[in-house]
């Protein structure tokens, strides 16, 4: 019985680490249709008979982004959202343009890890491992290196030079989707409950005000 057990629980575990990714397509392609709306996990097809290149391609990724604002950074995402035929493929990719000191906030993709390649300058990124441990993990990288950041980790980078700097991330979902830490806790809608963040951040209700303000 105990081994039946241990079997049937190796079973679960086994087809939810098969499950924690896209679903793979059962065909050539599934080209995202935005006019319909019937709730699926992803995107309806479009009607092949009306599938064109324009549906695989993106223009506009050699353009550096607007980095002037708060935390000097811009994401110029490249999801199913841009390039309806990512729909199914479990595949987007994203580039971060970075004024001179300027960071990508700490955040987690929940659906996707990360792969980041640096085109232009210098960057000192890393990520948290999960609770007890919660270690930092980091490390400078310079052009053509890459660095990972594993499935929903909290991670960041941050230029650390005088001159702009870019990345190319790869991630493993069509929709990845972002949660930026502080954005989500002193921004979200309604406000989070300033007895909840003075207790977690250990700091007064005017702390806990001024930072909801900024955000």
């Amino acid at each position: 019985m105990a081994f039946q057990f241990l079997f049937l629980a190796f079973i679960a575990i086994t087809c939810s680490i098969a499950l924690a990714t896209d679903p793979s397509s059962l065909q050539d392609f599934c080209v995202a249709d935005p006019v319909r709306s019937v709730p699926v996990n992803g995107l309806v097809c479009k009607d092949p008979k009306f599938v064109e290149a324009n549906d695989f391609s993106f223009s506009g990724l050699h353009l550096a982004g607007n980095t002037s604002n708060t935390v000097g950074s811009h994401v110029t995402p490249v999801s199913v959202a841009q390039i309806a035929g990512l729909n199914t493929l479990g595949i987007s990719i994203a580039r971060i343009d970075y004024a001179p000191w300027g960071v990508n906030s700490p955040h987690t993709h929940p659906r996707a890890s990360e792969v980041l390649t640096v085109l232009e300058g210098s960057l000192q990124v890393g990520f948290i491992t999960s609770h007890p441990e919660n270690r930092l993990i980091t490390k400078i990288l310079h052009v053509g290196d890459v660095f990972v950041f594993p499935v929903g980790l909290l991670h960041f980078q941050r230029n650390i030079g005088y001159g702009n700097a870019v990345a190319i991330a790869a991630l493993s979902s069509q929709n990845p989707g972002v949660v930026t830490i502080a954005n989500a806790v002193f921004g979200s809608n309604p406000d989070i409950s300033s007895d909840v963040l003075t207790r977690a951040f250990q700091v007064d209700k005017d702390t806990i005000y001024n930072f909801q303000s900024r955000f």
